[in-house]
This record gives C-alpha cells, structure tokens and sequence, in this order.
C-alpha cells in the first residue's frame, strides 16, 4: 500500500507555502494534498474529482459556479467535479487545508447539483472520520482500515448531499460479522480488503463494518490489527527478531509492527524481545 507520501515541495518566501501530495493505493481516492498557502491564490479551474476539503488553521474563501463560499476549521467542503471555483486565503495568515479527491463515481455524478447548492457542512462526526482517514493513507500497512472508513465518509456525504442525515443505523447481523471475523482470521498474515470481504460475504461494505463493529465491539480493521500484534507476540517468544516478526505477522515494516505493538503492549518488540532473552539466558537451557 504506497501511502506515504511521494511528493514534498517547500515553496520559497515569496509564495510562502508548503505541499505534499501522493497518490494511495486505496480504491476510489485518486490523490490525497496536504497544503498551507498564505498568500497563494487559486485561479478559477476544474477537477475531474469530488474535492473533499477539511481546513486546520485559517479559513478559505472561494467561489462555486459564480457563488461565494467560506471553508472553515469547523466546516466539512466537498467541491463537485467539472464544476468552476477558485480559492484564496480569507485572513492575512493564510491557511492550512487536507483534501483527498475521489473518484466521481464514489458518490454518483447525480449529486453534482446538491454539491454545487450547498458545498459545505458543520459536520463533527465526518469530519473526524476524514482526519482519521487522512491519518490512515499516511501510514503505509493499513489500507482496510482507510477502506473501512472510507466507507463510512461515503454514506456520509451522500447523506448530507441528499438532506438525509440520520443516526446511523445499529447494525445487528452477528451471522455475518462472525463470517467476516473467519474471514479474518483466515488471512491474518496477508490481510483481506474491505472489498474482497464484500464480494465473499455479499454485502456492502458499510452494513459490513457496522455489523462486526457492534458484533465485536472494534472495527474490523483493529481486530485484524490485534490478531498481528498477538501474533508477532508469540513469534518474539519463540526467539525470533522484530525485523524478522515485522512481515511474517502481516506488518509492513518494523516501524508498522512496533507503532501497532507498542500502542496495544506499551512497550517496543525490541524491548519485549530482549526480555524473552534475559530470561532465556537467566533459566539456561532446558
């Protein structure tokens, strides 16, 4: 999964911005474009991608189809695609902005003209589903969990698109959600994505995170994150090295395995390795 980003660019003092952009490997999000501009300007232009838009400091000011629109921190923008806007710092301190374009098919050409009508929202809940989403594409190893929720913000927005915002719905289905544990546990090592699950399971995506969610009370990216780390655990028991333990319990890298180890174990493999040797060494050989 190439999530980290592969694009960097500071700008000098007369522009005053910093950029990243990369290309993940996650179905239906074609770019993600990480910016603070303060004095940049975007002329009018297009994109051929829904636009999802979250600000952290400063605000935006833009125009969508001649009309003038603000995006703020406490604001969710999603910009229709092949529709005209431009877009400008709305302070002297410019601004800092996250954005993932996704595929028009993701939410339906259908919805060009409600996005157009109303492109922002003051929505808690999706807009922190979308920074956990950005925190997810950043760190290589954990496409099902920004597929989960990327789904998630996908129900979301047409939602808001269709003036349906509601609860969301308990989904009670343990039958399938214990499928989709087997599922799990069958390709601990090797992983399973949201839309293999799908297809397997014949359900969609969302009903399938919110079932085993309420079934298991954690998402099912985090129950396969913690069959790994339960995993590599025993591998380290067995004497072997985390550089070792890292891909044979599914990890990307060590640095993946020691994030994921150390927030469950709060403590490193390295460190929970040379404890298995000091009492190695301490019993003897048996």
């Amino acid at each position: 999964m190439a999530t980290h980003p592969a694009t960097r660019s500071a700008i000098g003092p007369a522009t005053r911005a910093e950029v990243t952009a990369w290309r993940p490997d996650v179905p239906g999000v074609t770019e993600v474009f990480h910016a603070h501009f303060v004095d940049h300007a975007y002329p009018a232009h297009t994109h051929d991608a829904w636009t999802l838009l979250i600000v952290d400091d400063g605000a935006v000011r833009f125009d969508l189809d001649r009309h003038h629109h603000g995006a703020l921190r406490s604001q969710v923008t999603l910009l229709p695609p092949h529709v005209a806007h431009d877009g400008r710092a709305a302070t002297p301190h410019g601004f800092r902005k996250r954005v993932l374009y996704l595929d028009t098919d993701l939410l339906g050409a259908e919805l060009i003209g409600a996005a157009v009508d109303r492109p922002g929202w003051a929505d808690p809940a999706l807009r922190l589903r979308i920074h956990q989403l950005h925190d997810a594409l950043a760190q290589p190893g954990e496409l099902l969990a920004a597929q989960s929720r990327l789904a998630l913000i996908q129900e979301r927005l047409r939602q808001q698109l269709l003036g349906r915002v509601a609860v969301p719905p308990v989904a009670r289905d343990p039958g399938l959600a214990d499928l989709l544990r087997d599922l799990l546990d069958a390709h601990v090592v090797d992983g399973v994505t949201l839309d293999e699950a799908s297809r397997r399971l014949h359900a969609h995506p969302t009903h399938l995170v919110r079932a085993f969610t309420h079934r298991h009370g954690m998402p099912p990216h985090r129950y396969l994150t913690g069959r790994r780390v339960e995993l590599a655990r025993r591998l380290l028991l067995d004497g072997r090295r985390p550089a070792e333990v890292a891909t044979e319990a599914g990890f990307y890298d060590q640095s993946h395995l020691t994030r994921h180890f150390a927030r469950m174990l709060g403590t490193s493999p390295a460190r929970f390795g040379r404890t298995v040797d000091s009492r190695r060494r301490a019993v003897g050989p048996t």
